[in-house]
């Protein structure tokens, strides 16, 4: 383990004060023996310098995905108080609102035939790739309304159902959204956009059940053994990326101008109640908009090609949940044993809300939010749910994904995309992308094991273990 950082439990670490000049607050981050081998000491600093920033409350704090990003860690999570603490596009993320939805379906291993002809329909239905752009025309007023409405302007068109709106945190639409706050560049990246998986990590899963962890969670959620599944991982795509490389460039010299010591400059901040810091939220808030309603289009899509290709009905095909995972959010949390509001940064952290926490649906008021986490390719996704130890040790939060352990520069230079391909094919699982870098850069063994990451998270409390899903055909972008 890295000098200085100190084992304060089985799956817990804690980064002391002094540990880097300046922290208010003590760094903590949940990691096993595993996976020890997997942290950068540029995290762990990252971790520390959060610790630095004004209004921070209780710890920084990072999940079992940890590895090192811009400015926070990824896997990070900070709450400030709304008074003296600040908002940062570093604790949020170029993807704004990059997040997982997951759709169960009628189908079981045994119908699913036909496999590889599925997922080349879904291939060329769904744009794909570095500049994908979508064959639904968005004009600029309905661009505004995506990002005022978010899902709901995707449903209002008849691409989804009103009950998705319900399983979507946020009911998909973060109601503080201002759409002053994305510039004329950023709107004009985002109209072509809606309805894309774009590239990178981004993905859309065919997958099947295949175990059951807590049948009661399960059969909340609506998942059973054997079913077939839909996952898709995308976000905001250039309207968002754009959004936080205007907003960073406000910020840091917002930072300046307010004095606020910075350890690094991709911390730039502002305060949470000042003009630059109000004007991020809510253009961070209308990009998360944006990035609802281009999952619900997505959703919309692959409902249709299984429609047609299995003859399932449009109202079989059920969402399960869609979780965010780069947002800043405010919300209430225990500080010092009062309740107070606080504006909570998730960077490749996913909410993880417990039993009778607001903002979940009916059905899910006495289990806890659905959580989840996916894996990559060769490697299986879980469901989870959300758990009250969550709401005390982690502001709500959870890991996001199995957290990456090479660049994907790195991956590019000593893994061959094609063999990772034929490989995955020997398994039974059919991958679709642009290329093979795309393939390569996402291989498997670029991440942590995605088991070992979720094992952690349930024994430190922070969610609970539904059931895991195994791919069966994926489409990267």
């Amino acid at each position: 383990m890295i000098e200085g950082v100190i084992r304060i439990g089985e799956f817990e670490w804690e980064v002391p004060m002094g540990w880097t000049p300046g922290m208010r607050v003590p760094g903590r981050f949940f990691l096993s023996d595993v996976l020890s081998n997997t942290l950068e000491r540029g995290a762990v600093q990252q971790l520390a310098n959060v610790a630095t920033l004004p209004g921070i409350v209780k710890f920084s704090l990072a999940m079992p995905d940890i590895h090192w990003g811009y400015g926070f860690p990824i896997g990070g999570v900070a709450a400030f108080r709304l008074d003296d603490g600040v908002i940062s596009p570093g604790g949020v993320g170029f993807d704004i609102n990059c997040g997982v939805r997951l759709m169960t379906t009628p189908l079981t291993s045994a119908t699913l035939d036909r496999r590889r002809d599925l997922i080349e329909q879904l291939y060329h239905a769904i744009p794909t790739g570095v500049g994908a752009r979508s064959s639904t025309k968005v004009n600029e007023k309905e661009l505004l309304e995506m990002m005022t409405t978010g899902a709901r302007w995707a449903v209002d068109r008849g691409l989804g159902r009103p009950e998705d709106l319900v399983h979507c945190e946020e009911q998909g639409c973060m109601k503080d959204a201002d759409p002053a706050g994305v510039s004329v560049k950023a709107r004009q990246r985002g109209l072509p956009q809606g309805g894309t998986l774009g590239a990178g990590n981004h993905f859309l899963e065919i997958q099947e059940v295949k175990e059951v962890y807590d049948r009661k969670a399960a059969d909340a959620f609506g998942v059973t053994q054997g079913q077939i599944c839909v996952m898709i991982h995308c976000g905001s795509r250039g309207l968002g990326h754009q959004t936080c490389t205007d907003h960073l460039k406000i910020l840091e010299q917002a930072s300046r101008r307010y004095g606020i010591q910075l350890p690094d400059r991709q911390l730039a901040c502002a305060p949470v109640d000042s003009p630059e810091g109000r004007a991020y939220y809510g253009g961070m808030a209308a990009s998360a908009n944006y990035a609802w309603a281009n999952r619900q289009m997505i959703m919309h899509t692959t409902r249709s090609v299984l429609s047609r290709h299995y003859g399932l009905a449009y109202d079989e095909m059920v969402l399960v949940y869609d979780v965010a995972h780069n947002v800043a959010k405010f919300e209430e949390h225990i500080v010092d044993g009062k309740r107070i509001r606080v504006c909570v940064h998730r960077k490749g952290a996913t909410r993880a809300f417990g039993p009778g926490s607001p903002d979940l649906p009916a059905e899910y008021a006495s289990i806890g939010q659905p959580v989840i986490i996916p894996g990559s390719m060769g490697t299986p996704s879980y469901l989870l749910c959300g758990t009250e130890t969550a709401m005390t040790r982690s502001f709500g939060s959870t890991c996001h994904g199995a957290g990456r352990v090479l660049s994907r520069a790195q991956a590019k230079k000593t893994i061959s995309g094609r063999q990772v391909r034929d490989t995955l094919a020997g398994s039974g699982i059919i991958v679709r992308a642009p290329h093979d870098g795309a393939i390569a850069e996402e291989a498997p063994n670029v991440y942590k094991p995605s088991g070992e990451v979720v094992r952690v998270a349930e024994a430190v409390g922070i969610s609970r273990l539904v059931a895991r899903l195994e791919p069966l055909g994926v489409i990267k972008g």
